[in-house]
């Protein structure tokens, strides 16, 4: 997951925080503004309008998913290592943006009109297939139906996270990755069994 290193990559950190946290795109600047902890007048300076930033925040999102492809892209790590890495991270940017599918259904309305929006749908399903097409590798052996796996191990992995307020799951996968890693593999290893 990408790193902020200034404060115009802090507002867009928060804003994705906020849009993922009230389940909408329609978010004020002075709840922005609050969230980052600078003032309203930052968020001009670096954006000028509220539209120039929901922009950049999509274009933030597009970066991160693309972190993602590049983990199961990377030819050097083994294929079991590389979808724990990639469902690590998956699980991390949901931790730190929760609803994040609130940018993909308002691609989804947007995608004729917005040529953001036809990019954010294409990073994700590039990551989604190549996703999918490395969980099939490393549970090949198995007889499930290859669509349930990627159903079961998706769920597995989002489900917990976005629904941990209301159905008090164990919160050790959300505090340590080591923890995570560990639950990534029990996901793995029952997925291969079967």
């Amino acid at each position: 997951m990408r790193e902020l290193k200034s404060v115009e990559e802090k507002i867009l950190d928060r804003a994705l925080y906020l849009i993922g946290k009230n389940r909408s795109m329609n978010i004020s600047v002075r709840a922005i503004s609050n969230e980052a902890n600078v003032n309203v007048s930052a968020i001009n300076y670096y954006f000028r309008t509220k539209e120039e930033m929901l922009r950049q925040v999509k274009e933030f999102y597009i970066t991160n998913t693309l972190s993602i492809t590049s983990i199961l892209d990377n030819e050097e790590t083994p294929d079991e290592e590389k979808l724990i890495a990639a469902s690590n991270e998956i699980m991390e940017y949901i931790i730190r943006f929760p609803g994040v599918t609130v940018i993909l259904r308002d691609a989804s309305k947007q995608e004729e009109s917005d040529e953001i929006s036809r990019k954010i749908l294409a990073a994700s399903k590039e990551m989604n297939e190549k996703f999918e097409s490395l969980l099939y590798k490393v549970t090949k052996s198995s007889s499930m139906k290859y669509e349930h796996k990627y159903m079961i191990f998706m769920s597995s992995i989002i489900h917990p996270i976005e629904n941990n307020d209301i159905l008090n799951f164990d919160d050790g996968i959300i505090e340590s990755k080591e923890k995570r890693i560990d639950y990534i593999k029990n996901i793995i290893k029952a997925l291969k069994s079967e």
